[in-house]
């Protein structure tokens, strides 16, 4: 990298919920930053008003500190380079409207949506440039003292960047090498409206990034045809020595299909676009989360940071240390990455399993009071270390799991059918009597004389194991036999075997 202080930026749209891709972007913007030793600013771009949407700017903060992305500056971060919320930079940014005017780099527009519309009728793929803006009402065709009074009477307009044809457009992006653009085909963007005194994307980017000394921007590829726009603002602004290196990230692609991911692809094959649960607080739609999924942070980071990059090796988990150690933006895939969702369940299946019995367990309790279930953290911490290894997310140990805190009240007639033979009621008559007899109820004591029982009667081993669980269990689930009757103990096992026998004879 060069000596430039790395700065990155993540800028999102309170318009709604973070979608997944967003995420992503702030992901690698973060593992840059802290790579580099650089800063990670969180900026509003809140221009476009008609869009705004009550609590989405909380709910983003919210994710990320879910997530444990952290940033260093910005809204509600601090810093020394705000404000960081574009609303409350009008003043800021209609100064630099200003200069590329006196400039004659941009000018003024008048034109009615009706008198664009029209235009498109006339010309089959009409665009506002060098070819079409003198047939068009605005300061370049116009007489100043009409512009003027135009807008002393409070007549609406825009303003427009003024796009010099035959111009090659060069961005050099780390991730897709030298792009050339022909200046022909830009048209000439609005960069300012007078309605609400705010600017657009366009001008408010260029001038945040260079203010707040961005030195990368790492975003999406959907950004990638403004990027030649924004290195024509750099130039006419004379800020190209502050320009900073772009890196437009593949895009996250359906499971199936063609297209970009979408929310309806989440809500057809059922899985979150989003890290936290959205309540729409316009059309009341909720939708699902991550979190509220079941999911760990940690293994959503380490899903999203492989979709689109990989470190070239057989490693797949990943602490937030290690992303930071080993990402290289320059590595990432130009073509766009399948989101596989059922990676993401994996991962957090892994995750589960690198976690402690006693940490699922913190989790888990939560979930057994709920189901009326009064045994100690201790005991629930037992179950868990025998069941944890079964599931992918913590709330699925509970139907697996509920057998060891609460009697089977009905018998899986499939299972009964296939496992409770005729003599299964006498034979497990026996077996009470053995275990009986037993004063160390512990797994090993209880293995070695059963198992001695068998051998002595000429029992299938088989079929009294099988019995067994239905008798405890309810059903042919769970982990091996004397697990299940050393945690019961030896009274609630009996207990167990005797109302099944009597059920089941």
């Amino acid at each position: 990298m060069s000596e430039r202080t790395v700065r990155v930026r993540f800028a999102p749209s309170p318009t709604g919920a973070l979608h997944i891709g967003g995420v992503r972007t702030a992901l690698y913007n973060y593992l840059f930053a802290r790579q580099h030793g650089g800063a990670l600013v969180f900026r509003i771009e809140d221009t476009d008003s008609n869009r705004f949407v009550p609590g989405a700017e909380e709910y983003i903060l919210e994710s990320f500190k879910w997530l444990g992305i952290q940033f260093d500056e910005g809204v509600s971060f601090g810093g020394d380079k705000g404000p960081y919320r574009q609303s409350e930079r009008r003043d800021i940014y209609k100064k630099y409207v200003n200069q590329l005017l006196d400039a004659g780099k941009a000018y003024i527009a008048f034109d009615t949506p009706e008198e664009l519309e029209q235009k498109r009728q006339q010309i089959a793929n009409f665009q506002y440039d060098a070819s079409t803006r003198l047939e068009m009402r605005n300061s370049l065709t116009m007489p100043a003292d009409d512009v003027q009074r135009l807008i002393a009477e409070g007549q609406q307009y825009v303003v427009r960047f003024k796009i010099e044809p035959g111009q090659t457009v060069i961005v050099n992006d780390l991730i897709r090498g030298e792009v050339r653009v022909q200046s022909d085909i830009i048209d000439d963007k609005v960069l300012y409206k007078s309605a609400d005194q705010l600017p657009t994307y366009h001008l408010a980017n260029i001038v945040d990034d260079h203010l707040m000394e961005i030195s990368h921007v790492i975003r999406g590829e959907e950004w990638l045809p403004s990027a030649p726009l924004h290195v024509l603002l750099y130039q006419a602004f004379g800020w190209q020595d502050s320009m900073p290196q772009f890196a437009h990230l593949p895009l996250l692609l359906k499971p199936d299909g063609k297209g970009k991911l979408s929310k309806r692809d989440g809500d057809r094959l059922g899985f979150p676009v989003f890290p936290l649960e959205w309540h729409d607080p316009k059309t009341g739609e909720v939708s699902s989360g991550y979190r509220e999924s079941g999911y760990f942070p940690e293994a959503v980071l380490n899903f999203l940071a492989l979709l689109g990059w990989n470190p070239g090796t057989e490693q797949e988990m990943f602490t937030l240390d290690e992303l930071v150690q080993l990402f290289d933006i320059t590595k990432c895939s130009k073509s766009g990455a399948r989101f596989a969702y059922e990676k993401g369940i994996w991962f957090n299946h892994e995750y589960i399993l690198k976690k402690t019995a006693d940490e699922i367990a913190d989790l888990f309790e939560p979930i057994c009071r709920e189901h009326g279930v009064t045994e100690s953290k201790e005991r629930i911490t037992q179950v868990v270390a025998m069941m944890k290894d079964r599931v992918s997310f913590v709330k699925e140990l509970w139907p697996l799991c509920s057998f060891f805190f609460e009697a089977p009240q009905s018998y899986d007639e499939k299972t009964v059918k296939k496992r409770w033979k005729e003599d299964s009621a006498q034979q497990l008559t026996e077996l009470i009597t053995v275990l009986e007899g037993i004063d160390d109820f512990s797994l090993e004591n209880q293995e070695q004389l059963v198992h001695q029982w068998i051998e002595q009667k000429e029992y299938k081993l088989g079929n009294i194991m099988n019995a067994w669980r239905l008798t405890l269990v309810g059903e042919g689930k769970g982990p091996g036999m004397f697990d299940i009757s050393a945690f019961l103990g030896k009274e609630e096992t009996i207990a167990r075997m005797r109302r099944a026998i009597d059920v089941l004879k």
